[in-house]
C-alpha cells in the first residue's frame, strides 16, 4: 500500500509531462486562462497582441472618440484668461502691488477647473446620455462662460485684492460698515471694462454649446448600427 502512492504520484507527474509535451495545458491552467468569457493570450501569442494594444491605444486617444475634450479645453482657457484681465483691472484698481505671482494664478486656475467641471456636469454627461435639447445645451453653455468667465473671477479678483488692499494699506480705509460700497465705488471704472468680455463669453457659449450637440448627434448616428 505504501508504494502504490508514489507509483501514483509519478503517473500523474508522467501525465501532466505527456500533456505538456503534446503542447496541451492542464485543466486548472485553461481555467485560468479565460477571465469573464474571454481567453488571455498567452505568450506565445504576443505577434498577434501587439498590433491589438496598438488598436486600443488609438482608440483611447483618438479625436473621434473623445470630441468634446479640446472645446472644452479651449473654454476653459478663454474663461481663465479673462481671469487674469479681471486680475489685472481690479490690481490696478486697487493700486496692490504686493503677492501678484498668488493672484494671477488663482485667477487662472480656479475658472478653468470649476469651467471644465461645470461643462462636464451640466452640458457633457446629459449630451452623452441624451437628457438635454439643443437649446438646452446652448443656453447652459453660455451662462458657464458668463459665470465661469466674467462674474466668478470679477468676483474673486474684487475680493482678494480688496483684502490685500485692506492688508497693505494701498487704499484709504473704508468707512466702517460701507467697505462693499467704498470698494464698489473704487473700482468700478475698471470693472466695466468686463463688459467686453461678457460678450465674448455669450459668443463663445453659444460656439461651444452648438459644436458639442453636433458633435453629440454625430456619434448617436455612428453608434446605431446601419441597416
Amino acid at each position: 500500500m505504501a508504494a502504490s502512492k508514489p507509483q501514483a504520484g509519478s503517473e500523474l507527474r508522467a501525465a501532466g509531462a505527456v500533456q505538456r509535451g503534446d503542447g496541451e495545458a492542464p485543466q486548472d491552467i485553461k481555467m485560468a486562462l479565460y477571465t469573464h468569457g474571454r481567453l488571455i493570450p498567452s505568450l506565445g501569442d504576443a505577434k498577434l497582441t501587439r498590433p491589438m494594444i496598438a488598436e486600443v491605444i488609438r482608440r483611447k486617444f483618438d479625436y473621434s472618440q473623445h470630441p468634446y475634450i479640446f472645446g472644452t479645453l479651449y473654454f476653459g482657457t478663454t474663461n481663465a484668461t479673462f481671469g487674469v484681465l479681471a486680475n489685472i483691472l481690479l490690481r490696478q484698481s486697487f493700486k496692490v502691488q504686493q503677492e501678484a505671482l498668488k493672484t494671477y494664478v488663482s485667477l487662472a486656475t480656479l475658472p478653468f477647473l470649476s469651467t471644465i467641471v461645470t461643462f462636464k456636469l451640466f452640458v457633457t454627461d446629459p449630451l452623452q446620455s441624451g437628457n438635454i435639447s439643443k437649446e438646452d445645451c446652448i443656453w447652459r453653455s453660455i451662462l458657464i462662460g458668463e459665470i465661469c468667465g466674467v462674474t466668478y473671477p470679477t468676483a474673486l479678483a474684487f475680493l482678494t485684492n480688496g483684502r490685500l488692499a485692506v492688508k497693505y494699506h494701498t487704499v484709504p480705509a473704508p468707512p466702517k460698515g460701507r467697505v462693499l460700497l467704498h470698494w464698489m465705488l473704487l473700482c468700478h471704472t475698471r470693472v466695466k471694462l468686463m463688459c467686453a468680455p461678457l460678450l465674448l463669453q455669450i459668443k463663445f457659449g453659444l460656439f461651444h454649446g452648438l459644436n458639442h450637440y453636433v458633435l453629440s448627434k454625430r456619434l448617436r448616428e455612428k453608434s446605431v448600427p446601419g441597416d
